[in-house]
């Protein structure tokens, strides 16, 4: 797990530590540099993929023998299957302080970190690997080495990213069985989503947690369909293959007082439940290690349904993944409060971030939560404009 993330000229930050927690929510007014966050991270994890981030360059005897002298084609891939996030002129932070800018990220995994230190170059999407840092104690002592000790484990465990422009109702969607058996990878728009419940709709979702005590079965496709059911009652799905065609289709059915009504193409269903579907399967199918990042979880969804989202983060964070979402919504905050105060997670589990800017510089607030699920700050602008539109009504 991700414990903090250091972030030096990257975008909105000019310097920035980051403590991370297995749920943690980024919260603020737009361009304050949310986004910038989890990019920061999927961007780590592209170039790694791509084999521009060559983990065995952190090594103490690699750095001893000068092998950082041969970087070749190693560094922060900008545009990717994760991430398109321009040029080095794109994400270098306006205030730079060196003479020749570089950009840094890092993390800390339990007593190690790691960090990576690349070259700015305005029109590049490679920015070349200038310094890393291996991976050191927290008494900076060296860490164990070998590929298994120094490998980021965030670099390599089970990983979903969604953004928060996701797949809308449709016909048909992508049947690609390398994103789906290869790498279980939902898409960042999540477009595998529904060929993945076609494959594993009869997976087992492990007791604890994630399983949903009204489901018919712990089967993958009843476990989605209960979740599913807490935003929309009644509601079951179906995903099938199309004959001769690389397509699966999806169809929505809904138990009525009358027994079970005709199957529903997605269009016929509003954008909700589709937008929705792709965080309910990531969340079920995330196991112990596993890294979710989610942009607007919320979006298309009513309050009520916001609420019980959060509280499935929730869940997928007890069960043992960590899950950093990007989020503009009360409903979900006080969500995982009242999560907090169920006890289905504790305080220390559960991490808020606040951040404000200015367009060229960002500040974090990070209120604590207490077992009540009682934050002990409240900054101006952190989700207070009902009180603030109710004074002006009542005023």
């Amino acid at each position: 797990m991700i414990d903090r993330l250091t972030l030096h000229n990257f975008k909105a930050f000019q310097d920035a530590s980051l403590p991370l927690g297995p749920l943690t929510l980024l919260t603020g007014l737009n361009s304050s540099g949310k986004s910038s966050v989890l990019q920061s991270i999927a961007l780590l994890r592209q170039s790694y993929e791509a084999g521009d981030l060559d983990v065995s360059r952190l090594l103490p005897e690699a750095r001893r023998a000068g092998f950082l002298g041969e970087v070749g084609n190693q560094g922060f891939l900008l545009k990717g299957e994760l991430v398109g996030l321009g040029t080095g002129d794109d994400v270098l932070h306006e205030d730079f302080t060196e003479e020749e800018p570089l950009i840094g990220l890092g993390v800390d995994e339990g007593p190690y970190h790691y960090s990576w230190t690349v070259a700015y170059e305005a029109e590049q999407n490679l920015l070349p690997l200038r310094d890393v840092e291996s991976p050191l104690t927290s008494e900076g002592a060296a860490a164990p080495t070998g590929p298994e000790a120094v490998t980021p484990s965030f670099l390599t465990a089970p990983f979903q990213y969604l953004h928060a422009d996701r797949i809308s109702p449709a016909e048909f969607y992508p049947r690609d069985h390398h994103a789906v058996m290869g790498r279980g990878f939902l898409g960042v728009r999540g477009e595998h989503t529904v060929n993945f419940l076609r494959i594993h709709a009869s997976d087992t979702v492990p007791a604890g947690p994630l399983r949903h005590p009204g489901a018919e079965s712990d089967q993958l496709r009843h476990q989605v369909a209960a979740w599913m059911g807490d935003l929309c009652p009644g509601v079951d799905i179906e995903a099938e293959a199309i004959k001769g065609a690389d397509a699966v289709s999806l169809s929505y059915g809904f138990q009525g007082s009358l027994g079970a009504t005709k199957r529903r193409r997605p269009s016929n269903v509003g954008f909700g439940l589709t937008y929705v579907l792709p965080i309910v399967v990531a969340c079920l199918t995330a196991r112990p290690g596993s890294l979710v990042l989610l942009e607007n979880p919320e979006a298309h969804l009513h309050p009520m349904g916001q609420t019980r989202m959060a509280e499935l983060a929730a869940a997928t964070a007890a069960q043992g993944a960590q899950v950093i979402m990007e989020t503009h919504s009360d409903h979900v905050v006080n969500g995982v409060r009242l999560a907090v105060k169920k006890g289905r997670i504790t305080p220390g589990q559960a991490v808020f971030h606040y951040f404000r800017g200015d367009g060229t510089g960002v500040e974090v607030v990070s209120p604590q939560v207490n077992a009540d699920g009682k934050l002990d700050q409240w900054p101006a602008g952190f989700f207070d404009e009902f009180e603030n539109t109710l004074d002006q009504l009542i005023g």
